[in-house]
């Protein structure tokens, strides 16, 4: 259907990425996305031991300082020989000692000879066969082979990789099977790129912190500050913290000043529309705006700018409008300031049920991943909460898509 995210390259409508007029209602997503990642580039670099590496992306690549394995190496357990002695008929043989990967056997081996050894232990001197223990027969110090001999089941040196060798790219996410990978090579350091520092800012005189909206009568609790900042770490920032203010401009104004001090990114939360309280812009002096009011829903009154030189993005105060537009401008911009690729993966999956014709805009909808596809969750609202609970996509519509039958394929991201 649409796929131009896929390598997060703007549609031909977005090649050209100056600046649209403030509150451009026609911007597509496309573009705005284009827009926002263009003016985001990865932040400095720092050293970091590989303990503490876990989810960062690499600023340099990983080389090897070691050869894996570090010499020729049993591939199993069972008896270390010489090959030529089987060229040469030899089934008998005496085991003449043991080898382990920290206690290698000392010499070398004379014909029809042989040495029990480890998964892992270097191979003797003279050795370049291990007879598996379901081949043997052993008694008294002594082994005999039993039918054929099969494979040498020998790691030579450097087979898996030599030092020096590139092993991990510039980028790379450091996720537990790029870790295992780094510390085979022995580093102990790595080079990432600084994780991008995000505060929350949302506005509301009726917010209430979890727990306390309960105390009045019109108190309502603030369910979107602490479920974005967990999913900041999931994207590869830090969230720094949660800032709950009133509709009253002075104290945004003050909040936001405080909030761009310690962070790479300003989420301000509410406030993003038209209405006679929504001060979120305005609460910016220094805002240079890039982009406000995009064709899409939920979420058209989002909007991204910089302000002291740091990124600046507004949500609409709605639940799952925020989630939405969070997965799809939040997302793309924590990863890229972390030197992650901000591409969206949109996969297309079937239907698992018929959906109605969406609108004019172009419409991303929550929906639930299964064997059979992905079943767009009924009855949506933007200001709805429980159903975040069973969404884990969001599916792409192009404005104007028909009712779509179950079994069409669709663009979907996970949420």
């Amino acid at each position: 259907m649409l796929d131009a995210l896929s390598s997060c390259r703007p549609s031909p409508e977005a090649e050209s990425l100056e600046r649209p007029p403030a509150c451009a209602a026609g911007l597509t997503f496309d573009r705005a996305l284009a827009l926002l990642v263009g003016q985001a580039a990865p932040l400095g670099t720092e050293p970091v031991s590989l303990a503490e590496a876990g989810g960062r992306s690499l600023a340099a690549p990983v080389h090897a300082a070691i050869d894996a394995p570090r010499y020729d190496a049993a591939a199993m357990d069972g008896f270390a020989i010489a090959d030529a002695d089987l060229e040469a008929g030899i089934t008998r043989f005496v085991v003449v000692g043991a080898s382990y990967p920290a206690a290698p056997y000392p010499g070398a081996i004379g014909r029809g000879e042989a040495v029990r050894i480890m998964t892992g232990a270097p191979m003797p001197a003279g050795t370049d066969h291990v007879l598996m223990l379901e081949h043997v027969i052993a008694a008294a110090g002594t082994i005999r082979l039993e039918g054929r001999p099969g494979r040498r089941h020998v790691r030579p040196r450097g087979s898996d990789f030599a030092a020096g060798q590139r092993l991990l790219p510039v980028g790379r996410t450091l996720d537990p099977r790029a870790l295992a990978v780094a510390a085979a090579a022995d580093a102990g350091n790595v080079i990432v790129w600084r994780r991008p520092r995000v505060t929350f800012v949302a506005s509301g005189d009726e917010l209430a912190a979890p727990g306390r909206a309960r105390a009045t009568a019109l108190g309502i609790p603030d369910s979107l500050g602490d479920a974005l900042a967990l999913a900041v770490c999931e994207w590869g920032g830090v969230p720094v913290r949660v800032v709950r203010i009133a509709d009253d401009l002075g104290a945004l104004a003050g909040a936001a000043r405080a909030a761009l001090d310690g962070a790479d990114i300003l989420v301000m939360i509410g406030g993003a529309s038209r209405g006679d309280r929504d001060f979120a812009k305005a609460a910016l002096a220094t805002l240079d705006l890039v982009f406000a009011d995009v064709a899409i829903k939920p979420g058209k009154p989002v909007w991204y700018g910089r302000a002291k030189g740091r990124h600046v993005l507004g949500l609409p105060g709605n639940p799952t409008a925020a989630f939405t537009i969070a997965r799809l401008f939040l997302a793309p911009l924590v990863a890229a300031l972390a030197g992650r690729s901000p591409a969206h993966v949109w996969m297309p999956v079937p239907l698992a049920a018929p959906v109605a014709a969406t609108g004019d805009r172009e419409t991303f909808l929550c929906g639930t991943l299964s064997l059979d596809g992905v079943r767009v969750i009924e009855r949506q609202s933007a200001s709805a909460q429980l159903m975040l609970a069973e969404a884990d996509a969001l599916v792409r519509f192009a404005p104007g898509t028909p009712a779509l039958a179950a079994g069409t394929p669709v663009d979907t991201v996970r949420l």
